[in-house]
């Protein structure tokens, strides 16, 4: 049954916060140096990771060998590393792990040049890691049980004891902590603490945000907050999951219209620093947004001149808040949502 796959037990969220945190899979496994090209550390989809790599070896004959993994996972990792990291480049689906090992002092400055492609608001301001996508949060809710005028106004209004049982989140994944940490720096701890706790009190914690879509999808829940790209991915195939499910946008810089960015940075310690610039100039380019606007991730376009996905909702018309992704704090999040028993 989907609820006995789908709802997480206390110990299974910590185990799976653990591996995040420090856990080394075998595509993440510390790599000697490649004096033949650069390595890249890919938290993002690896699909997307794969088409940037072999398009940009194809044009400059450079050879990229790419390692997958989480986002935590990696920065955890290059904190770990630390100069001897094997890395050259730090690719991720969230702000939060960028600003962490930033904070560490493990990234070099990007070019201005590069930096000068992707506009101020999707990148750090003090030029040591830039946007390379970015996604919006999103509730997703059951088309069958609700109707538009009965949709939470607010990503806050969830927290109210009318909607118990009714609805969702996937607490143990970087997305929800990415999502909380806009919310933590928008309204404060107190607001937050609040929030997480009528998530414990009312929602139901799902393992991932396609799980949650899922649930909502089944009938086991009205809505979900996820990311934007998992219903647009699902109904670019099947649409087996997502039939069901449509999206409501909060808009009015509500919390819950926070837009996550991708980000991208350079390991100080690379020795392809050259090589290594080239790669971030070539993603965040014309050719490297091009590329993620035709792909299959559905993740917001941020470098100047490409525009996104048409099947998107334009990104000036998301009325998101202004958040500062450099000071996004991951670490608060997960010690809040640890305190609120969600992980």
């Amino acid at each position: 049954m989907t609820v006995s796959l789908s709802r997480l037990s206390h110990a299974a969220a910590l185990g799976a916060v653990l591996f995040a945190a420090t856990s080394l899979t075998s595509g993440a496994v510390a790599q000697e140096d490649d004096s033949e090209g650069i390595v890249v550390y890919n938290a993002q989809h690896q699909a997307l990771g794969q088409e940037w790599v072999d398009a940009f070896t194809k044009e400059t004959g450079i050879k990229v060998t790419m390692r997958q993994g989480g986002d935590m996972q990696f920065a955890n990792q290059i904190i770990q590393e630390d100069e001897a990291s094997p890395a050259d480049v730090f690719l991720t689906e969230n702000s939060p792990a960028m600003t962490l090992v930033d904070a560490a002092g493990l990234f070099a400055p990007i070019d201005k040049e590069t930096l000068d492609q992707v506009p101020e608001q999707f990148r750090s301001k003090n030029g040591m890691w830039t946007g390379i996508g970015a996604r919006s949060t999103v509730f997703a809710y059951d088309k069958t049980k609700l109707s538009e005028d009965k949709l939470p106004k607010s990503m806050l209004d969830l927290a109210d004891p009318a909607w118990k049982g009714r609805w969702g989140a996937a607490p143990v994944g970087a997305d929800f902590q990415a999502i909380v940490s806009a919310l933590l720096q928008l309204k404060g701890e107190e607001a937050t603490a609040a929030w997480l706790k009528a998530l414990k009190e009312n929602g139901i914690s799902y393992k991932s945000n396609t799980v949650a879509m899922k649930a909502v999808n089944a009938g086991e829940v009205e809505g979900a907050i996820i990311y934007h790209y998992y219903w647009f991915g699902d109904q670019a195939g099947t649409a087996e999951n997502s039939k069901n499910v449509g999206l409501y946008y909060f808009k009015n810089q509500d919390p819950g219209a926070f837009v996550s960015l991708s980000g991208g940075g350079i390991l100080k310690s690379s020795q392809h620093q050259k090589e290594a610039q080239a790669f971030l100039k070539f993603i965040t380019g014309k050719a490297g947004q091009t590329i993620l606007k035709n792909g299959t991730s559905y993740e917001y376009v941020v470098g100047k001149g490409v525009a996104s996905n048409d099947k998107l909702v334009p990104m000036d018309e998301l009325q998101a808040p202004k958040v500062d992704a450099s000071q996004l704090d991951s670490k608060k999040v997960v010690e809040m949502i640890t305190a609120a028993g969600l992980i």
